[in-house]
């Protein structure tokens, strides 16, 4: 053995060399003098990892945030109750009827202050004892990582923060232009930069009965009906509906407190019924696609008559042009309606125009009838829902079962389409079957599988 290998093998290993009786053979006795390594401690390591994992789930995360925006609906509900009670004559019945909701809105909001406290009880618990095991793991992380001769975790945590710089550089370079601005002299909101909320959340008297429906205010409401709220189940196969139903104030819908109805046919399906969940109030006036037919349906909320104009005779219908996904389809959406600060539009698709999205003006006459159009390039079956704000269209498509995204806009001013809009919808159920927008209050009222929600539009 070379004198150059004998000083290798001390540097690298510490070795003995018991030379032999004779002094002919060389025997080498191999001793590793680092420390055990303690697998015990891994593994305590991954069982508190695998604990945690379970015990803090997006499920109770999501329960915490529903009480929380549940209260806040119900505290603003009452203070405008309370604000209107106050303007009524006492010795008028309906003071005492207002009084009632009053104190039924009370008992719900002490009901959803006591279950937030012991859901923040619970979780004060579990994030002390959370924070006990992840202090503790890490510290046992530390000592591992001292049999760490070859500084792999170092060098791959390096790896890691090199890795996430370059991505945001990336991100940086690719940053896309912001979505289109509306120019001030049109409604003075500037451009829409994302969306808030749910601000309402809940299920309607109804409870679970009917998925498929619609809700919301007229957009543009008759003097003394500002507050009231009118709501639409397809009660019949998730396809038809055929009556009306209003309410006074919101606490009233939540609370299915004196509704009114007014019926359109006596009965599922028949002439004038309405067909699939897209509609909407304007003027006293429901706006909704005809029974088995490509046209529009104007029905008079006072007089409960009906008037109807015609779409071109190759617009979808009958569900030839639904909003879709890759998962499903919302059946017989083959028409969307939509309100902003210019009126009523209905949007659908044709087969002259390759089953992309049409833009059409409806005129609030009686008759109604059909003004300006605008074609699109994007394909109906890849929108699930489309709202309108200060002219401009905006589509959105499914992301998962937590996210909805406004993907898509087209200014009918400029005619100028986008297709790179970011702007995510949290999502409380799974599907979205109708969606509108208010311009009273900028809030997109929804309908998502039997619940009823309210989101903010921020605009910058």
């Amino acid at each position: 053995m070379s004198q150059s290998n004998i000083f290798i093998f001390l540097i690298l290993i510490p070795l003995t060399f018991p030379q032999s009786a004779k002094g002919k053979d060389c025997v080498c006795d191999l001793k590793n003098s680092d420390p055990v390594f303690p697998m015990n401690k891994l593994k305590k390591v991954e069982t508190n990892a695998l604990q945690c994992t379970g015990t803090i789930t997006s499920e109770k995360m999501t329960e915490l945030d529903r009480l929380v925006l549940g209260l806040q609906q119900r505290i603003k509900q009452l203070e405008d109750n309370v604000v209107m009670l106050e303007k009524e004559d006492n010795r008028n019945i309906y003071g005492a009827v207002s009084l009632r909701i009053i104190e039924l809105e009370i008992a719900e909001i002490q009901d959803l202050v006591d279950k937030l406290n012991r859901t923040t009880k619970n979780y004060q618990h579990l994030s002390l004892q959370t924070a006990a095991q992840l202090e503790d793991m890490k510290d046992t992380m530390v000592e591992l990582e001292k049999f760490d001769n070859m500084l792999v975790i170092k060098k791959d945590r390096d790896n890691q923060r090199i890795k996430r710089e370059l991505e945001q550089c990336k991100e940086e370079i690719k940053a896309t232009a912001p979505p289109p601005t509306v120019p001030p002299a049109r409604c003075g909101l500037g451009r829409l930069v994302s969306v808030a909320g749910p601000r309402t959340y809940s299920l309607t008297v109804y409870s679970t009965s009917y998925p498929y429906g619609a809700w919301g205010r007229d957009a543009k409401p008759a003097p003394g009906d500002e507050n009231k709220y009118w709501l639409v189940v397809l009660s019949s196969s998730n396809v038809y509906g055929h009556f009306v139903r209003q309410y006074g104030t919101l606490s009233t819908l939540l609370l299915g407190i004196g509704p009114t109805d007014t019926y359109i046919s006596s009965s599922n399906p028949t002439t004038n019924t309405i067909q699939g969940s897209n509609m909407v109030m304007y003027g006293n006036m429901l706006y909704y696609n005809c029974y088995y037919a490509y046209s529009v349906c104007q029905f008079n909320m006072a007089t409960r008559a009906v008037s109807t104009v015609a779409l071109p005779k190759d617009a979808g219908y009958n569900n030839k042009f639904p909003f879709a996904h890759l998962g499903t389809t919302y059946s017989y959406t083959d028409m969307d309606f939509a309100t902003d600060e210019f009126g009523v539009y209905v949007i659908y698709a044709t087969t002259s125009n390759f089953g992309n999205v049409i833009i059409s003006k409806v005129e609030t006459s009686n008759p109604p009838a059909l003004n300006q159009t605008w074609s699109t390039s994007l394909h109906k079956r890849t929108v699930t829902n489309t709202f309108m704000v200060c002219g401009v269209l905006y589509a959105t498509r499914y992301v998962d079962k937590d996210t909805e995204e406004i993907f898509y806009s087209y200014d009918t001013k400029t005619n100028e389409e986008r297709y790179d809009l970011k702007m995510n919808i949290k999502k409380m159920q799974t599907n979205i079957e109708f969606l509108n927008y208010d311009p009273r209050d900028h809030l997109l009222y929804v309908y998502s599988d039997a619940y009823i929600l309210t989101y903010e539009l921020i605009f910058q």
